[in-house]
């Protein structure tokens, strides 16, 4: 077994606790197993003399660290780690030309880690102090896709294009109106039709909504000519009938390339995907990348919390979908709250409300496009 001890230095805060992680430590009495690390002054536990009791993981006040027992075989397929103590990423999805690989997993497990390793941003480190260059990584591949990927995209002779996640970023580093901004990306007429954003040419790129600046990340990405795609949750913010548009648009232009979409719908990614891996672990300690399965297989084992091939319950419970919706039990007389048909005009918008009602106990769930 392999031991990893992971120390959350986001939560770790030494001088507002008593250092119960090295006052406790039955094995700490030549101080060479639990100490702060006088640069970062945050913890460190040292995983090779680390003996697994648990007792730091309970005594912290902050719940800052992890410890967990992995199998020995599991540390040969170790990626990437981002510094000693961290967190550390197992295994990559194997990517082939004209085939889009979905991934999937909770937050936290190493999903834009992965794209940012494959978009070429990142090189890892293979897990080694010491740290990797590209061509060891290639090495560490070989036998595999990932090794004429890698040799690819660290050689130029492959260009990556990244729609990166955080699209909220994109007004402190983008200025001026959309149609400006467009035109200097080099965004052809046709795709901001497509998007909708030519009706907002106009309007500066600070007063985009979520679901507008997203269509505008995605448009920029496939403007592009690439042979590699990464799109970083390309759904988020954007109702259903977006979604499916930019997903048609993915499909068609991501023939015959590289393609990989991190995603958490799941009805958009078994529509885009046509394999996918399932990221499991625990957050913010390590994630493991799941053997490529089918799309819709993958999609299915994630959902009943097991992963059947890798032996490996992910999930206490399965996500259970009725095939029927509930009857409703509560009678109108005895509903929580009830509306008559009405109509509401806010400008040149109209909303025509039929007449319902919501009882007790039920959830209510309100469907249809933006605007």
């Amino acid at each position: 077994m392999v031991r990893i001890a992971v120390v959350d230095r986001d939560s770790c805060d030494p001088k507002k606790c008593g250092q119960e992680c090295i006052k406790y430590c039955p094995v700490n009495k030549s101080g060479k197993v639990v100490w702060i690390d006088e640069a970062t002054g945050k913890a460190v536990i040292s995983e090779k003399l680390c003996i697994g009791c648990g007792i730091c993981v309970h005594k912290c006040p902050f719940g800052a660290i992890t410890i967990t027992n992995l199998p020995e075989e599991l540390e040969r397929d170790c990626v990437h780690r981002y510094f000693p103590g961290g967190f550390k990423l197992y295994r990559l999805p194997v990517v082939k030309k004209g085939q889009v690989v979905g991934i999937m997993g909770r937050n936290a497990l190493g999903k834009t880690t992965m794209a940012r390793i494959l978009a070429g941003e990142l090189v890892p480190n293979l897990c080694r102090e010491e740290g990797a260059r590209p061509e060891d990584v290639v090495r560490a591949f070989r036998g595999t896709e990932l090794q004429a990927y890698f040799s690819s995209l660290y050689g130029k002779r492959a260009r990556a294009v990244y729609k990166l996640q955080y699209i909220e970023l994109i007004p402190l580093y983008l200025k001026g109106k959309v149609g400006e901004v467009a035109k200097k990306a080099g965004i052809p007429e046709e795709l901001l039709r497509r998007l909708r954003l030519d009706a907002l040419a106009d309007r500066d790129i600070s007063q985009l909504s979520g679901g507008e600046l997203q269509r505008l990340a995605v448009a920029a990405a496939l403007a592009k000519d690439a042979d590699v795609y990464i799109f970083d949750e390309p759904a988020t913010h954007l109702d259903i009938v977006e979604r499916m548009r930019v997903a048609d648009l993915i499909k068609e232009r991501v023939r015959d390339k590289y393609a990989v979409v991190v995603e958490h719908d799941l009805t958009v990614l078994d529509y885009l995907a046509d394999v996918a891996v399932v990221l499991y672990g625990k957050p913010g300690a390590y994630g493991i990348a799941s053997h490529p399965l089918g799309a819709r297989e993958a999609i299915n084992e994630y959902l009943a919390g097991r992963l059947t091939h890798e032996n490996m319950r992910i999930r206490d419970e399965a996500v259970k979908f009725e095939l029927r919706p509930p009857e409703r039990r509560a009678p109108r007389h005895r509903a929580l709250a009830q509306w008559t048909g009405l109509t509401i005009r806010l400008g040149g918008f109209e909303l025509e409300v039929e007449e319902g009602y919501v009882g007790r106990g039920e959830v209510v769930g309100v469907l249809g496009p933006t605007a």
